[in-house]
Order: C-alpha cells, then structure tokens, then sequence
C-alpha cells in the first residue's frame, strides 16, 4: 500500500495534466496484507486476484466512488477488477489489473454506481490506460494504474470522488481502515448471485513487525526489506482483503468536523498474493 507521504495533493484541481506527469514519479504502490504472499506474471487474461474475506454486504450508496473493472467474454462483460474515481475523467486501480503487455483501451470498460454487479449496467468507454512504466511485478511496488474515461461523468449523491490524502498526512498504527470490492469470501469460495459489494474493517500494522512475519514464511534473506519503505501493511489473520479474485480499494475514514461521516482517504488499491495459511 502507498505511504501517505507519497500522494500528492490537489489531484482534483484544474492542471490535471501536469500532476498527471508527476504521478508515477512521486511513489509507487503496494497494499499487503498480513497473511499473503506470492507473485504472478501478471497479463489481464492471467491477473493476479483479490478477495473480501471476514467482511459484510456494503450499504446502498455506501462507496459511491467504488468503480468496477470489466472485459468482454463474448456474451457479457465480466468483472475482474476493482478502482477508485478520484477524478470527474479519472479512475485509480491497480497495474496488476491490466498487465504489462500494452492493450486498447476499448479491452476494457467502467461500471460506476453499482452495489450489485451486472444487476444495472451502464458501462462507460475508455480513451487511455496508463500503467505506471516501472511496474513489472506487484509485490516489487508501482503497482498502479490510471484509467481515463471517454467523457466526464457527472457527480450526484450516487457518484462521487474518493479524496487523496495530502502528502503530509500521517496514519497511526492500527488505525481501522475499509477495503470493498466483489472478491472471493474465502479460498474457493467465490462471491455468490448478486454479487454484491462487500466490505471489511483492518488495521494498518507496524511495517517492521509485518517484514518479519513474511519473512518467516518465505526464502527472502533477512537483509532483504519485504515491506519497503513506500509500502504500508494492513490486515490480521482470517479478516483481510486478499483471498483470491479481483483488486480491492483502502479507504481510511476522515475525522473532521467539516465533512460527512462517511467521508474516507483512498490509500491505496490492494495488491494480493498466495494465501499462507498460518499467522
């Protein structure tokens, strides 16, 4: 997961284009969870997937910025990914969503305002997809992409922005944070008809603590940083937000006097890998 001191902020101003240029230099991005690890070529026929696991159903209009990711399969098309609309034009998901092998952006559309998938689908075009060009694996970081709609879509008390945090804003240790999206609810367990959005409550977790915990479960020497110092850790055993199937959003909830209770940060997209069964 993204570090809060490398998002930039005014990402919703007027001179999009210029902090367009200055995004994928200013940090990369990876969300882990504490019992996960693993990695995948990642192509968007062969993605690497994300799930909702210990969560509950989202509340209409709960996440109104909650975007779903879609490809054509020949009779629909199918969700595989999730992303977050931080801009009227704009949607943020993962770069492990669309893979390293350039594609057009007619591959894929955007389903916005949606609790239950494919139940009213009004699917918008793309005109770019721009993965970040340091990307290659997404437990190596960068793991991020943006998505640039056809047309501005209009905001309405069903379709709203996810704010970004300013680059100097900090987050405690185990403050809770929310992760939605339509995964799996646990290993083989897919998301049953109607498909509809979940969410689940992690703290984020000391990243030195959460290094030594992966590298118990892995090869890595233990000079080499797993959790890196752009990375965030969040998650416990059994309630976390990478089972298996489809990219998950963080948001961490505002606390401020002058905005809505269900006002929330967007920290990051997740990033998700094998399960290890064990703590």
């Amino acid at each position: 997961m993204l570090h809060p001191r490398y998002w930039h902020s005014g990402l919703h101003s007027a001179n999009f284009s210029i902090i367009l240029s200055l995004f994928f230099q200013m940090f990369s991005l990876l969300f882990l969870t504490l019992p996960l690890l693993g990695s995948s070529v990642p192509l968007i026929q062969d993605r690497e997937q994300v799930g909702i696991v210990g969560g509950q159903e989202a509340l209409e209009d709960e996440w109104p910025w909650q975007v779903s990711l879609r490809q054509d399969v020949g009779s629909f098309w199918m969700h595989f990914c999730g992303g977050s609309l931080i801009h009227p034009q704009w949607v943020l998901t993962a770069a492990h969503c669309i893979g390293t092998v350039p594609i057009e952006p007619s591959a894929i559309k955007i389903q916005l305002r949606e609790r239950q998938l494919y139940y009213k689908d009004k699917l918008l075009p793309l005109a770019k997809i721009i993965v970040s060009p340091r990307y290659t694996f997404a437990n190596k970081g960068w793991d991020i992409a943006l998505l640039k709609l056809k047309t501005p879509v209009e905001l309405s008390s069903h379709i709203k922005l996810i704010s970004l945090p300013n680059a100097t804003e900090t987050f405690p240790l185990n403050s809770e944070c929310w992760v939605t999206g339509w995964g799996d609810l646990d290993s083989g367990v897919s998301l049953p008809p109607p498909y509809t959005l979940r969410k689940v409550r992690v703290p984020l977790l000391d990243p030195k603590v959460c290094d030594a915990k992966y590298h118990k479960k892995t090869y890595t020497g233990p000079s080499v940083k797993i959790i890196t110092d752009d990375m965030l850790c969040a998650g416990k055993v059994n309630i976390d937000s990478c089972q298996v199937r489809n990219s998950g959003c963080l948001f961490f909830p505002k606390v401020s006097s002058f905005l809505p209770a269900f006002s929330s940060y967007l920290l990051s997209i997740a990033s998700c890998y094998l399960l290890l069964k064990t703590p």
